[in-house]
């Protein structure tokens, strides 16, 4: 066609079609896409095949994610976040599960749990039988190189044992029934019996009953009697070595002290015997003649009651001259010179006495210390 045959008036109009053509498509190039949109039929999946489906849902599927959340291949499904109420079945976790929040479970099987937080329960802590496994060695146990430390319970019989010292604080104690039986300082009340070996100062002690001290001293409550080296004293109380016993004791209102067994006794002072009595009743007073011995009020020698100062029932001697009482010279015995027998019935115009002038059997005597008329 040639241009004569188009006439100015359809080119201006060809001019202004192509302008508002370009126009129109200026505007679509500065506007968004519009959502594509499917009609209401169906669509197979096997005519999807690569390409992203944005704003996504289905019957049990909602897309509401503007990135990349799950990751499905053959090994798989990869996410980083799991908002889920139930998860239904036996699920197993390999690697590690970390937990920002409380765990509540019915029953929870580990075989080995760290924890740097307190353990908070409403119910006790149990361990509990099976048919493949007791409950003993069960408890609390803290490991690191070397021995473990544990808090266990142990058979035969069923206890609970710890492999270190238990320490109480100040001022707590062992108690059984809600009585204390041990403290820091004291044993409780209601302990009676014991086997204790040994034991530091004692203050106060009180013993119902026998008691056996390194078996060498003994008291028989039953008796009533005290013995030191002896389990039977003869006496309330008794001390027995090498065969020798010394007893004290009671009959009466009398007191009495001594040997019981056929041995001396020695009373002493500054370790000094100051009187020796023998077995067969020979009483010695002081140790050498340095000794000195004084007797107050008087005595005595087989007299009971003495009148005098010294008063014998018998002969006396003094610095070895015999001194005795008789109505005559002596007629037999053996005496010595200057032994003196005193008249026992002395008259006027007698003797006050006999004086031996030869020893003999029974000697010479004379008489002397005559008595006016």
């Amino acid at each position: 066609m040639s241009n004569k045959n188009v006439s100015d008036q359809e080119l201006l109009r060809i001019k202004q079609g192509l302008t508002d053509l370009g126009d129109a498509v200026f505007q679509l190039s500065r506007s968004p896409s519009p959502e594509p949109t499917v009609g209401p039929r169906s669509l197979t999946g096997d005519a999807i095949h690569g390409g992203m489906i944005t704003s996504f849902a289905s019957q049990g599927i909602r897309d509401n994610s503007d990135r990349l959340i799950v990751v499905v291949d053959n090994d798989g499904i990869t996410t980083d976040n799991i908002d889920v109420e139930n998860i239904v079945g036996n699920t197993n976790v390999t690697g590690n599960l970390v937990v920002e929040g409380s765990v509540t479970a019915q029953k929870l099987h580990v075989d080995e749990l760290t924890a740097d937080i307190r353990l908070e329960r409403s119910t006790p802590l149990e361990f509990v039988a099976s048919a493949s496994d007791d409950i003993y060695q069960k408890g609390l146990m803290w490991k690191k190189e070397g021995a473990s430390k544990q808090f266990v319970l142990r058979s035969g019989p069923d206890r609970i044992w710890s492999s270190e010292p238990i320490d109480l604080q100040t001022g707590a104690y062992y108690s059984i029934d809600s009585i204390s039986v041990l403290s820091g300082s004291e044993l409780g009340p209601t302990v009676t019996k014991s086997s204790l070996t040994e034991v530091g100062v004692l203050s106060n002690l009180a013993v119902d009953g026998n008691f056996n001290i390194d078996q060498y001293v003994f008291w028989n409550g039953d008796y009533m009697r005290f013995g030191i080296g002896t389990e039977t004293p003869n006496g309330t109380f008794g001390i027995v070595q090498d065969d020798a016993e010394f007893i004290i004791d009671t009959e009466g209102k009398t007191a009495t002290f001594g040997t019981f067994s056929t041995a001396d006794i020695n009373i002493i002072t500054d370790n000094t015997k100051r009187i020796s009595i023998s077995a067969t009743g020979r009483i010695i007073l002081g140790n050498d003649s340095d000794s000195k011995t004084t007797v107050k009020g008087k005595l005595g020698i087989n007299v009971e009651n003495p009148t005098a100062d010294i008063e014998t029932a018998g002969p006396v001697s003094f610095d070895g001259k015999r001194f005795e009482v008789s109505n005559e010279a002596p007629l037999s015995g053996s005496y010595r010179k200057g032994d003196v027998v005193w008249n026992s019935n002395p008259k006027p115009a007698g003797y006050v006495g006999w004086i031996c002038t030869r020893e003999g059997t029974p000697g010479i005597w004379k008489t002397f210390g005559p008595i006016s008329s």
